[in-house]
């Protein structure tokens, strides 16, 4: 069989199978089989404050010495609070403060994550604490590795929905490669990502996820993550 035929297949077959599970959840913020939920709908649980530049760059933050690093912590997670909240079962950002981060590092996974933005918005996720898969509104779509120098940035097609409602990624890292599907749609096909921080080496093997946003009310729910072992 035509190796490349039976890849498509197999992802069909299994956006398929997620979408059936998505379909009969009782509520949003449950996870399918095999998944986590990164946000319980209720509170920040699980979840921090990205610290203040220049420590919002991975490299430096892993040399902060672990007193500075609390104390900057506290001081992030204050900020989170004033600018994320909870309503009808989804992460709201005001648009004034800084990214909300997992607690959590990630090596190689795969997730999925529903957002929704307003006119003129502006978003990313970013993977390893590295910017990041694009949102926005803009006639290329969302989805690509946005801050890509040598490898592609933008999607292979727009697949967005209209502004105002519901989209949804799914998103999975396995090395330095990323693909990205929007709504169903394969939009970012096996891509390096690069390092943003820092352009000379690789993309990092681990770090945090973070949901960001350039000044503008953006909204995420059923946050849901899994592992993939090395």
């Amino acid at each position: 069989m035509n190796m490349t035929f039976l890849r498509v297949a197999l992802l069909a077959a299994f956006t398929f199978v997620f979408s059936a599970s998505r379909a009969t959840s009782a509520a949003d913020n449950t996870p399918p089989p095999g998944f986590v939920a990164l946000f319980n709908g209720t509170d920040l649980d699980g979840w921090k404050g990205l610290l203040a530049s220049p420590n919002d760059n991975p490299a430096k933050r892993s040399v902060l010495p672990a007193e500075d690093r609390v104390k900057l912590q506290e001081q992030a997670d204050e900020n989170m609070r004033a600018h994320w909240k909870i309503e009808a079962g989804a992460l709201v950002f005001d648009g004034k403060g800084r990214s909300l981060c997992t607690g959590k590092d990630y090596g190689d996974f795969e997730m999925f994550v529903d957002w929704k933005i307003l006119p003129k918005g502006d978003s990313g996720i970013y993977l390893r604490g590295s910017p990041q898969v694009q949102i926005w509104e803009h006639a290329v779509g969302s989805g690509g590795l946005y801050n890509n120098k040598v490898n592609p940035s933008n999607p292979l097609k727009k697949a967005d929905k209209p502004v105002g409602e519901w989209n949804t990624f799914r998103i999975r890292m396995v090395g330095d490669k990323v693909s990205v599907w929007l709504n169903g749609e394969l939009v970012t096909d096996n891509v390096t990502m690069e390092n943003y921080w820092e352009r000379k080496k690789g993309i990092y093997p681990t770090g945090q996820i973070e949901l960001q946003n350039h000044g503008n009310t953006l909204w995420f729910k059923n946050i849901y993550i899994r592992e993939i072992p090395r």
